[in-house]
């Protein structure tokens, strides 16, 4: 039994022994590339933050560490942690990295204003072109910067501007709904109904526009209309907006069908 505790013991030693060796080889020896990608897909381990710190430390200027570093804090919530590094990549090369902190500033953070200085420092540095933070056109994005700090009039600007840039048949629908929601802010149901109908009009399963219609509807005194929508939102409900990772501005929920339901009774 000794002998066989022996031989692990060994065999356990040289595992921790080669390993080691590996590790510090693959850290000083390896071609940066090499490095960067180990490094990005370990997503935030020990490992992994070990080797992002000696290639800041060997490229400083090297912008994409830094943002690969802040992606993984980020993800679980370490925003302190994460933009730290994330500023760094901006400060290195905005034009790359300023429409993901403005994104991430938005839909994270709820930094509404932080969010739009972001996008419109990122289009200052892009003349004539229109960008996609993380993907989505940038007035889409500002237009819900603006909803979210509810100046309606200037989120409408910028939601037509998105449906403007990309057309209609191909701009995001939240951008008809966003519209129809800032108009129903402001009072102005008519306006809010063509924004909600071109919605549905691209796709019966928007929940958010049929739950717009029927408020509307509701507050008109068109019970029978009222009920229709609020039929399909609940029809539809699992077409809904949403996200793993955080909540939208016009998110709908099942209470809040209930809730106008009940006001219908």
């Amino acid at each position: 039994m000794k002998k066989i505790f022996k031989i692990l013991k060994i065999l356990l030693t040289v595992i921790f022994t080669s390993y080691s060796v590996f590790v510090i080889s693959f850290l000083f020896f390896s071609n940066k590339e090499k490095r960067y990608d180990f490094a990005s897909h370990l997503q935030g381990d020990y490992l992994s933050q070990s080797m992002f710190e000696i290639l800041k430390f060997q490229y400083p200027e090297n912008d994409e560490i830094y943002f690969e570093q802040s992606v993984p804090y980020n993800k679980r919530g370490f925003y302190k942690e994460g933009f730290q590094l994330l500023n760094k990549a901006v400060a290195l090369d905005p034009k790359m990295h300023l429409g993901y902190r403005g994104y991430m500033k938005l839909r994270f953070l709820r930094d509404f204003k932080g969010a739009l200085k972001d996008f419109n420092r990122l289009d200052t540095l892009t003349p004539n072109f229109v960008d996609s933070p993380w993907g989505e056109d940038i007035d889409f994005l500002r237009g819900e910067a603006y909803f979210g700090l509810k100046k309606y009039d200037k989120a409408i600007t910028h939601f037509v501007k998105s449906i403007e840039n990309q057309g209609e048949g191909w701009v995001d629908i939240q951008a008809f709904v966003y519209t129809g929601l800032s108009e129903y802010k402001l009072g102005n149901f008519e306006k809010a109904k063509i924004q909600f109908e071109k919605a549905l009009s691209q796709s019966k399963y928007t929940v958010e526009a049929h739950l717009g219609l029927a408020k509307i509807y509701l507050e008109t005194g068109d019970l029978t209309k009222s009920k229709f929508h609020l039929d399909k939102a609940e029809k539809y409900y699992s077409y809904k907006r949403n996200d793993p990772y955080n909540e939208y501005l016009n998110e709908v929920y099942e209470s809040d069908i209930a809730k106008l339901k009940s006001s219908e009774a």
